[in-house]
């Protein structure tokens, strides 16, 4: 049997993050990928060239399509674009009683912004209350409560619990954004804190790295994993494929991390 795991999000051409980073962290785990493409992008290690969304009703037929015939058992919600797209996700999910993960992807790499201001309301209104958990980075967090970028592990403490309190039921506070020579993130639930700490990394190829986490969590969870289980191996995954990231040498700019470094033979 099949373990089933749905990535609704944005198509990335250059293959480092979006829906195409969620399959190869789906099949590197040993989850069946499914997905709902939200919207096109031109994009490659250095830059985002052009973004085309999804209609509305493309985003309907094809969550209606996949939840027709196949058994689900996680979802992960990436980029999803404008007001309209959300609230078609919203409706679609509707009477859905499965695991939801949801990372609310902002901006891209590069630096380029893929989810519009206007936008940032319906996210917090249709979605977030609906999210099992919300995978945030720094920037993002700040974004979704209008405050400053948390600077120390207790404003992400207070951030996380804030962003819980607006609906979702564990926030897993992404602290790659932070200085040190550690990278700390912190899941936040109501029966604690987890601290999951690595070594930070020294490379420029971590493109599709938020896209990742939450994909390698959406397939444990779509396994029957528990959450915190979920999440701890997650976290471990995607270490490695960091660590091995600069052996792909794809692109000129931030390439994207090594989804298959258990995989494939180097050297």
């Amino acid at each position: 049997m099949a373990f089933i795991a749905l990535t609704i999000a944005g198509s990335d051409s250059g293959g480092g993050a979006g829906v195409q980073a969620d399959l190869k962290a789906f099949s590197a785990l040993g989850a069946y990928g499914a997905s709902v493409v939200t919207a096109l992008t031109a994009q490659n290690t250095r830059a985002v060239t052009m973004v085309e969304p999804a209609s509305p009703a493309m985003i309907a037929a094809q969550i209606a399509a996949v939840f027709d015939d196949l058994d689900v058992r996680a979802v992960k919600l990436g980029m999803l674009g404008g007001p309209e797209a959300i609230a078609t996700v919203a409706q679609g999910l509707a009477g859905q009683k499965l695991p939801i993960v949801l990372d609310p992807v902002m901006v891209a790499k590069s630096g380029d912004r893929l989810l519009p201001a206007d936008a940032l309301q319906a996210l917090r209104q249709k979605l977030l209350p609906r999210a099992s958990l919300l995978t945030p980075n720094l920037p993002e967090a700040a974004d979704l409560l209008g405050c400053k970028v948390a600077q120390d592990e207790a404003e992400m403490v207070r951030q996380g619990k804030a962003l819980r309190d607006l609906g979702a039921q564990a926030v897993l506070m992404k602290g790659g954004h932070a200085s040190g020579l550690d990278c700390v993130d912190l899941l936040i639930t109501d029966s604690g804190i987890t601290r999951l700490v690595a070594p930070r990394i020294a490379t420029r190829n971590t493109h599709g790295t938020g896209c990742t986490l939450s994909a390698a969590i959406t397939a444990g969870l779509a396994q029957g994993m528990a959450p915190q289980d979920a999440v701890t191996r997650a976290h471990a995954y995607l270490q490695g494929a960091i660590k091995a990231a600069d052996q792909l040498a794809v692109g000129t700019g931030h390439g994207p991390v090594h989804h298959f470094h258990k995989v494939w033979a180097h050297g």
